[in-house]
């Protein structure tokens, strides 16, 4: 499976119809630009953790412990609850926000609320309903390449990161992010993306 995946095509039609229909979003450009901007985050954050041996050895055994890929091979089931996944913990997205952003979850929603312009109550349950996602895709693509080392699996999300961070829609996330932090020259922090440096800087570490 290919970031690609996410961004467009089969899947992307699911996530996006069941994005209008769940969170009552009439503009489809509005859907876009918040799903995007919700999978840029929480890439962006788990680069940055992942960016120190610690955090890379944490989340391969996050990984390989609790996401097989189930929730993307059951897109539909998940969105919708008719389907139970075994291991609760993949399924668990406020859990992942938590690990990945701590008490800055508010934060990463605000910026993607003014980019989108979703109010960020709905932006933090998008966040919520995305962090299962964007796990089981690092699981199901870790083991579709049969690589079980931390290089891998920050390979697969460094990748992954790159792209999303290219979507249009999501430039001006990046640069309200920076924002915050005085430093109006994005396009040369993106030019250099892992986005280490950009998430570093808004997470305060």
């Amino acid at each position: 499976m290919n970031i690609n995946d996410l961004l467009q095509g089969p899947l992307r039609d699911i996530m996006l119809s069941q994005v209008e229909q769940q969170f009552n979003i009439q503009d489809k450009d509005q859907a876009n630009t918040a799903i995007n901007g919700v999978m840029a985050a929480i890439m962006n954050g788990l680069a940055h953790n992942a960016s120190t041996p610690e955090g890379a050895s944490s989340l391969t055994s996050a990984i390989d412990r609790d996401h097989d890929g189930s929730v993307i091979d059951d897109l539909m089931g998940f969105f919708n609850g008719s389907s139970q996944f075994q291991n609760t913990k993949a399924t668990n997205g406020q859990g992942i926000l938590n690990h990945i952003f701590g008490d800055k979850t508010d934060t990463a929603a605000e910026a993607i609320s003014r980019n989108s312009g979703l109010d960020t109550g709905k932006i933090i349950q998008l966040m919520s309903t995305f962090a299962p996602i964007v796990l089981s895709f690092l699981g199901k693509n870790s083991q579709t390449a049969n690589q079980s080392s931390s290089g891998g699996i920050l390979d697969i999300l460094n990748g992954a990161t790159r792209a999303v961070n290219q979507q249009p829609s999501n430039q001006g996330l990046l640069s309200k992010l920076l924002d915050r932090d005085g430093d109006g020259n994005v396009m040369d922090d993106i030019a250099d993306i892992g986005f280490r440096s950009i998430m570093g800087k808004f997470l305060g570490k």
